[in-house]
């Protein structure tokens, strides 16, 4: 066939013009997604499903086909582009359960909107040429005239379906039992893959509630509980506080730069206090919301969606409750509105005596959704003092936000100057903005102690989740961490957030090489508080009087990660082919996890939703 019929049957038939659009689009979220980018297998792996959806059109529109082929064209895009831009900021490959963070994405729009690079707007192009074209009548009926009155043999469609649909269910079925989600739609192609999520959004097979004891989980975590629990009883009757630092990693923690020190007050509190350096986030798309639930019930986050979301409607076993028990009153605090995450019913679920959000601390000193960590503290003090002048002690979470991705806070909050070489960049920001947050936390330290509060409390502080995401970075920012690290900047380093624990009956201040988690956090305040666990399911331990942890990780990573003592495990297919990061970032990268250590962050996972399941509605008024 000569180049010129060539060129002619491309440009009078739809079904191949606009196949190769989808193709060129696919290569694009290849290059974004796939650590090894497309290649010539991403024809096989995205084109049938293409074909499909157009031998359909083709067999059944016998009008307004131009109209069903923009559509389609639009909807695919969209799914393509949405799974970059997702990926950009989650990391993660975005499926229709995302459907229910629509509200949510629109309150982070300054978030998104950072990542996106023009070029990725570019794969609407072709969409937006169509749609001015239809403002044009004369030139519309000259483009579907030559374009969409050719009908394709009805055999011929036939057979390109029939071998499309085979090659989709090639690709697919073979490749359904890969745990890690990135592996999985890179195996199956990114369309297949979201049509699979939906097709086989099969019921989770749950564990009989019968079989789940505090007993099980600690078999499953292999670790036993002491004969007598050191420093049990140290803060007991002492106030609680729980201060959660928006996108805070441990990073920060005695980091200067050219002199500066970055987080002063934070590393006054590590020298000073009890200091967790591999303590790990364990959130989910409900991010912050996300750490407030983990926290403070010791469960782990929902296979799909946040868990203010899918377990805010049950009666957990919480925090909240367990000081109640013991006579606190218990309050939570935070900047953006109660309804962003479902927090209101999240609070009601766990059982705080009280919230106060932005209609208590107003539109005054505003950055990104919420009043400035500035405002957050100097109202947040004034309800301590008189929730400590009370004759009850109190719990209280106090969880900042300025710090929030994007990181771009008002010049007048930026209190370093850093080199030309941050300038403009991701990491610059976060830098800067995390400075910030160190400053206010100082105010309010040094106002906590001012008040005769400090001395009198129990005081957690960790990172609610990571704020530099890999994935995120460009190759300069990337340099810059690598410079901040003195090596490879890699996904352990990502998700370890920092824990410092400020206990008026600690002995001495130190610092921990345990493992922990979030999870962890109710078993540790449980143990210092005095107040006992038994009969109240935990999946966390107390990180003062354990030596080994095992820490199941979803979303962020891959289905099957898990931290160990040693190394961050991340999941491929299964284990065999997974990733070794180890926690030491010594730059050995052999295997130092197990199979059976894999299969149990499994089994946990598996418990935790089981058990939640198993729980009761609470009751609504």
């Amino acid at each position: 066939m000569s180049i010129l019929n060539s060129k002619r049957l491309f440009s009078t038939r739809p079904i191949l013009f606009f196949s190769f659009l989808l193709l060129l689009k696919s290569y694009l979220a290849w290059t974004v997604v796939f650590e090894g980018g497309p290649s010539w297998t991403t024809l096989l792996k995205e084109i049938p499903f293409v074909l499909i959806v157009f031998c359909l059109i083709e067999w059944f529109a016998s009008k307004r086909k131009f109209l069903y082929y923009l559509i389609a064209n639009l909807a695919m895009t969209s799914i393509l582009f949405a799974v970059i831009m997702y990926y950009k900021y989650y990391g993660v490959i975005v499926d229709y359960s995302a459907l229910q963070q629509v509200n949510q994405v629109t309150a982070v729009k300054n978030s998104v909107f950072s990542l996106m690079d023009p070029q990725y707007l570019l794969i609407y192009i072709d969409v937006v040429i169509m749609i001015v074209l239809l403002f044009f009548r004369k030139k519309a009926t000259e483009v579907k005239e030559k374009f969409f009155s050719y009908r394709e043999n009805r055999r011929v469609v036939l057979a390109v379906l029939s071998v499309s649909v085979a090659l989709c269910l090639f690709n697919v079925l073979p490749n359904s039992a890969s745990m890690n989600e990135i592996v999985k739609a890179e195996q199956m192609g990114i369309l297949n893959y979201e049509a699979y999520r939906i097709l086989a959004n099969k019921d989770i097979e749950y564990v009989d509630s019968d079989e789940i004891t505090q007993e099980k989980i600690q078999s499953v975590k292999n670790v036993q509980s002491p004969a007598q629990a050191k420093l049990f009883g140290s803060a007991k009757g002492k106030n609680l506080i729980v201060l959660q630092m928006e996108s805070m990693q441990n990073f920060l923690v005695n980091l200067s730069i050219e002199g500066q020190e970055i987080t002063p007050n934070l590393n006054k509190l590590v020298k000073e206090n009890s200091y967790f350096k591999h303590f790990y986030q364990q959130v989910g798309q409900g991010n912050t919301s996300d750490a407030e639930f983990v926290v403070n019930t010791s469960l782990y986050i929902p296979p799909r969606g946040a868990a203010t979301q899918m377990y805010a409607g049950k009666e957990l076993p919480s925090l909240p409750k367990l000081v109640k028990s013991a006579g606190y009153d218990t309050a939570t605090f935070h900047t953006n509105v109660v309804e962003f995450w479902n927090r209101g019913e999240l609070y009601k679920a766990v059982g705080f005596d009280r919230y106060y959000d932005a209609d208590f601390f107003g539109g005054e000193d505003t950055v990104f959704f919420g009043a400035s960590d500035e405002v957050l503290y100097k109202k947040t003090i004034e309800e301590l003092a008189r929730m400590d002048a009370s004759d009850k002690p109190f719990y209280s979470q106090v969880i900042s936000m300025t710090a929030h991705h994007p990181y771009t806070i008002p010049q007048d909050k930026r209190l370093i100057d850093l080199p030309d070489r941050y300038d403009g960049t991701l990491v610059g920001d976060y830098i800067e903005s995390q400075n910030y947050a160190d400053h206010a936390l100082g105010e309010f330290i040094a106002d906590l102690k001012a008040r005769g509060i400090w001395d009198n409390s129990l005081i957690v502080l960790y990172g609610d989740h990571l704020g530099l995401p890999i994935y995120s970075l460009d190759n300069h920012e990337m340099d810059l961490m690598a410079e901040i690290y003195g090596r490879e900047y890699t996904y352990t380093d990502m998700i370890n957030i920092p824990l410092i624990v400020v206990n008026p009956g600690d002995p001495a201040p130190a610092t921990y090489e345990q493992l922990g988690g979030q999870v962890d956090v109710l078993p540790t305040t449980a143990n210092l508080l005095g107040l006992p666990l038994e009969g109240q399911m935990h999946f966390g331990q107390d990180l003062f009087n354990q030596t080994y942890n095992i820490l199941p990780q979803r979303y962020y990573l891959p289905t099957g990660s898990f931290l160990s003592s040693e190394e961050l495990f991340m999941s491929g297919s299964g284990f065999g082919d997974g990733k070794h990061y180890p926690l030491a970032g010594d730059g050995n990268n052999e295997q130092r996890s197990t199979e059976d250590e894999y299969e149990r962050a499994l089994e946990l996972l598996k418990l935790s939703d089981s058990y939640v399941q198993s729980l009761p509605d609470w009751k609504k008024e």
